[in-house]
Order: structure tokens, then C-alpha cells, then sequence
């Protein structure tokens, strides 16, 4: 069982599998060696990225992310701009401070090596690290794979050989399958946030859960108040604009540039009010609530693709649907309150806790199925919840997110998490209300397909799915869209 905290993880852009992952293992690596006692010896740290890392790595910002982790920096507290500044310092000086500790000479060009040809066993997204003294000895010598998420396994991890804390807790609702969650829930009166929140409490008190919570919609709120008021190009040569200031310029209706986040969650300015009509909104437009969610959406993932702090719920390509979803809840529900958030978060790492246990979060694995396509999955599930579903009304409003969903495939131009990623989210975020619409207010739980077939069915279909449709940029509209 994994803790929600581990599903939704505080990081940096833009991706989850090819920048916090690599930063986690970097900064693994790095503690390893000072954990060893030969920091004092390492004068070389040899980097070699394989297979989707190795193909996007590039535009994925997968080679500053190993260069902060070598440094030391974590992604879930580090700055932006002094993760920026550091990785700047290194390529201009050639100099790396490895675990912060111990300055090495570094050569990006020699030291830093994409083998877009060659692959690693295991998973699609390997590095491995090489530690040499001063006359090329191999001191410590490492491979970790970035299995989706921000997940990091190093190579004896991926054969059982080391537990986590979390697995060797006793949790008292181990659910391994939905059918198993329904059964649970029934058998013991407790709704999925309450089997969630019953689990978490090995880890940590109620207090610190809810911190954790409020502090998870603080950086998401934090993200899409940035994505609203940031103007210009997102980096990587495509040239993409950020449209969400223009957006949100347009549905608020006023003469100032910059939106804070109460203008853009504040529950009283909905659709229809005397405050609608003074700003100008179209009364006659029934989809301008759609147009809200959209905009949160872009917001996020135009954060995510400048490399700014985003939440991964459950990937960083993908983190744009649950803070969208989330927001139309807190503007467009009534009754929305905080503990509906909670309960929101709760619900929908259970269902990102399945895809975990019994597919992946990776869209090198999966394709797109596997990053948006759970995150619908996941914020039709959390939604749901806060309309008052019951248990198998949550589970068949998963079950609907996937299914429309299956066969998406990863095929980012240029390798950037850009096109078509940041509109996927929009897409992903309104298809998650709408399964959440008709599982509650037009179902009875009752429905012809299981999440756990849907799950298995994406599990066989990222099997089946041609590699270079799953994070390569090989094909796709990767190779059907000028890049220059």
C-alpha cells in the first residue's frame, strides 16, 4: 500500500517520470556516495541516460534535473529560480557540488550521455550513475529507474530486495483490487476517503494528514494563481504562448492584468450572479463554466511545461486535471467546503493507489492512458465523492474516466511536455466532471464494466501499444508536425 502523500508529491516541471525522478535518484545517488565515505575520493560522476529518458530526456529537462540532484536539491522544497541558478552554475563553470559537499570538475558533454539507442531491462526510464576517483577506479556504481510519478526504484529494489517503512507497517485495510475496496467499504459501513484516511493514519495523526492535505491545494491554488498572471513563450524553441492570463483576462471581464486566486476561486462570482453580469460574462453561454476548467487546466500545465512547482496527481504531464476539477468544485458546487477537498484527495488516491498496484503511472509504459487517463480516472472518482456518491457510484465514475481514455498515446513534439499535453489536460479534466455526472446523477453504481477490468484493459492495451507511441517522440504527431 502506498501512502496518498506518495501519490500526490510537491515537484518541479515538467514531468514527473523524467525530471523528479531523475532528481530523486541523482540526489540518491549523491547521498549514497557520502553514506559510502568515498566523497572525498569522487573526482568523476558518469551519467548515462537510457531509453525514453535518453529519446525526451532533452526536452524534459531530464539533464538539469540530475544535475540539481547530484547537488543536493530535493524537488519537493527546492526554489525554482535557485534550482535554475545551480544547474546555470555548472554548465558555465564546469564545476558540480556533489550532495552539496565535495566541488568535482563536470563535463556536460562527456560526463552527461542520452544513449538513445540502448535500453535497460526493467523499465523504459533508466540512469545509471558512476562514481571515479582521480584514476578513472569505479567507486560506487548504480542504476535507478523512473517507474512514473516521481516513483524512483533503485536496481535491487526492483527485485523485492529492500522494503520501504511504509510496507513493513500493518495497514488495517490492504485493498489490492476495487473489488476488494467496494467489499471493504460495505463490510464496514466506511466510505473510500474514510478506508483512505483509516490507512494513513498508520503514518501520521489526523492533524498532520490535514496539513498535508491543505498544503497539497495551497501549491496547486499557488500553480494556477502563477499559470493566470504569467505571461509569454514557454521555453523549448516551440514557440507555444501561454494563453491562460488571456483566458482569465477574458472570462473575469476586467481592466486589470493580474487575477489572484480569490478573484478566480471566489464561490459567489459564479455563472448567472449580479456580479457575472456586471463583469460582463455571457449569461447565455451555458459552457462557461466549461470554459473555467479550462482555464485551469492550461493554467497548471503552462506552469509545469516552464518548469515551475506543481503538485503530481498523479504525474507532473497529467497535473493539471485534479487542481482543475478541485477548483470547479470550490467555485461551481454548492456547500464546497474543506473537508469536501479532503475527501476529494482521499478518494482519488485510491484510485491512483489501483492504477499504481496493478497497471502504471507511466507514460513510458502506458502512453498517455497512464498519466491522463488516471488522472481523469482518479478526479471523476474525487468528484464523486464530493457530490455525495456512494461507493459504487465512485468506483463507476473511475471506471467511466478510464474507459474513454484507453489507446491515448504519448507523443510529445519535440519531446517537450507541451503539445499536445497541456490541452490534454482540459480534455482530461472535463471528461472527469462529466463521468462524475453520470455515475451520480444519472446512475445507481450499477454498471456493466468493472474499474478492475478497465485497469487490466489499460495494462494490455500500454502492453500492446507500439514504443514509439509511449514517450519517444518516434511517432504521433512527434513526427507529423514541423518542429523548426
Amino acid at each position: 500500500m502506498h501512502s496518498l502523500f506518495e501519490l500526490f508529491k510537491v515537484g518541479v516541471g515538467p514531468s514527473s517520470s523524467h525530471t523528479v525522478g531523475p532528481m530523486v535518484a541523482a540526489m540518491r545517488f549523491a547521498e549514497e556516495c557520502n553514506s559510502e565515505q568515498i566523497l572525498g575520493a569522487v573526482q568523476r560522476v558518469l551519467i548515462e541516460l537510457y531509453g525514453s529518458l535518453a529519446l525526451t530526456g532533452l526536452g524534459h529537462a531530464t539533464d538539469g534535473a540530475v544535475l540539481a540532484g547530484l547537488s543536493g536539491l530535493h524537488p519537493a522544497d527546492v526554489e525554482v529560480d535557485v534550482m535554475r541558478k545551480t544547474i546555470q552554475s555548472i554548465r558555465d563553470r564546469s564545476r558540480l557540488s556533489l550532495n552539496g559537499q565535495r566541488e568535482i570538475p563536470f563535463d556536460v558533454v562527456n560526463d552527461l550521455l542520452f544513449l538513445r539507442n540502448e535500453s535497460l531491462p526493467f523499465h523504459p526510464n533508466a540512469v545509471r550513475f558512476t562514481a571515479l576517483d582521480k584514476g578513472g577506479f569505479v567507486l560506487l556504481k548504480r542504476v535507478f529507474y523512473s517507474v512514473g510519478g516521481g516513483f524512483v526504484l533503485r536496481e535491487d529494489e526492483t527485485l523485492n530486495q529492500a522494503d520501504s517503512i511504509l510496507q513493513q507497517q500493518t495497514i488495517p485495510f490492504p485493498f489490492c483490487s476495487a473489488q476488494e475496496l467496494m467489499q471493504m467499504c460495505h463490510a464496514n459501513q466506511l466510505s473510500i476517503a474514510e478506508i483512505v484516511d483509516r490507512n494513513e493514519r498508520v503514518w501520521r495523526d489526523d492533524n498532520a494528514i490535514a496539513q498535508g492535505l491543505d498544503r497539497l491545494w495551497s501549491v496547486m491554488q499557488t500553480c494556477i494563481e502563477r499559470g493566470c498572471q504569467t505571461e509569454g513563450v514557454l521555453p523549448g524553441g516551440l514557440q507555444v504562448e501561454r494563453r491562460a492570463p488571456r483566458i482569465a483576462r477574458q472570462l473575469l471581464r476586467d481592466d486589470y492584468v493580474k487575477a489572484d486566486i480569490d478573484e478566480l476561486l471566489n464561490p459567489s462570482c459564479r455563472v448567472g450572479t449580479p456580479e457575472d453580469r456586471q463583469r460582463g460574462t455571457p449569461m447565455d453561454d451555458v459552457l462557461n463554466v466549461n470554459d473555467w476548467v479550462s482555464l485551469f487546466a492550461l493554467a497548471v500545465n503552462e506552469e509545469n511545461a516552464a518548469g515551475g512547482k506543481v503538485v503530481t496527481a498523479p504525474t507532473n504531464g497529467a497535473a493539471g486535471v485534479i487542481p482543475a476539477v478541485v477548483a470547479y468544485y470550490q467555485r461551481f458546487y454548492p456547500g464546497a467546503n474543506r473537508d469536501g477537498i479532503h475527501t476529494f484527495f482521499k478518494t482519488a488516491a485510491a484510485i491512483g493507489i489501483l492504477y499504481k498496484r496493478n497497471a502504471s503511472l507511466s507514460a513510458a509504459e502506458m502512453g498517455c492512458q497512464g498519466e491522463v487517463g488516471v488522472a481523469c480516472s482518479m478526479a471523476a472518482a474525487g468528484l464523486a465523492a464530493c457530490m455525495g456518491g456512494t461507493p459504487d457510484q465512485i468506483e463507476n465514475a473511475a471506471e467511466i474516466g478510464m474507459e474513454h481514455n484507453l489507446g491515448l498515446t504519448c507523443d510529445p513534439v519535440k519531446g517537450l511536455v507541451q503539445i499536445p499535453c497541456i490541452e490534454r489536460n482540459t480534455m482530461g479534466a472535463t471528461k472527469a466532471i462529466n463521468a462524475a455526472r453520470l455515475a451520480v446523477l444519472y446512475g445507481d453504481g450499477r454498471h456493466r464494466v468493472s474499474l478492475d477490468r478497465v485497469i487490466e484493459t489499460m495494462r494490455q492495451t500500454g502492453v500492446d501499444m507500439q514504443s514509439k507511441y509511449k514517450e519517444t517522440s518516434l511517432g504521433g504527431l512527434a513526427v507529423n508536425v514541423v518542429n523548426c
